[in-house]
């Protein structure tokens, strides 16, 4: 049992999540169990997002933020593994975006010194729990808002689909594969198509971000 654990968790580390926004609304849900899809969860978090003053990191398409005050995470674009597509497979590759997540507050904070090229110590700060890493890179926060999120699955796609809802009256819905490192990324956005196309007329994409 142990070894089956482990070896979620290091999938999970080492996976690229390939993901597909649209905007939604109260019909969603609906349409989403007429195609089949199993609610398997609803949950609420706070989120806080962090970047320098000149939002070094959003610009960069880099999302520092803490989950429910006491988990960090790093969410930044994995390098594009679809050099060879058709013309179809390239328009779906352009609705969808390759995204890692980082969770280790270590693995964070050496990324973040990398790409804003501060001096800061790593391995000290890693062990504070004070965060004044924050102020040494110059990170400080520039959103804070509260989701409410309920999770569906297409277990014959092996796609799960998230449905937002902000507390300040935004809703957003993502149609999302989790592909291994390396891995086969144009089945993935296959994956997606298919299931954006079940979902018919009420999927809306949107831009990047």
């Amino acid at each position: 049992m142990q070894d089956s654990w482990d070896q979620s968790i290091n999938f999970l580390k080492m996976s690229v999540e390939v993901e597909r926004k649209f905007l939604c609304n109260a019909d969603t849900r609906k349409a989403l169990e007429e195609i089949g899809a199993v609610c398997v969860g609803q949950r609420q978090f706070q989120d806080q997002y962090f970047d320098t003053p000149m939002f070094d990191l959003t610009l960069r398409k880099m999302w520092l933020r803490k989950r429910n005050k006491e988990c960090w995470e790093l969410k930044c674009q994995a390098v594009d593994g679809t050099e060879e597509m058709s013309r179809q497979q390239t328009k779906a590759a352009s609705m969808c975006t390759q995204y890692k997540e980082i969770t280790s507050l270590h693995e964070i904070q050496l990324r973040l010194k990398e790409v804003l090229k501060t001096n800061t110590d790593c391995e000290a700060n890693s062990l504070q729990e004070d965060e004044c890493w924050l102020g040494e890179m110059n990170l400080v926060p520039f959103a804070e808002f509260t989701t409410e999120r309920w999770s569906y699955t297409l277990e014959e796609e092996e796609v799960q689909v998230d449905l937002d809802q902000a507390d300040f009256g935004y809703s957003v819905g993502e149609i999302e594969v989790l592909v291994p490192e390396g891995g086969n990324v144009l089945s993935a956005l296959e994956k997606i198509e298919r299931t954006a196309q079940k979902l018919g007329q009420s999927i809306i994409v949107e831009g990047r971000g």
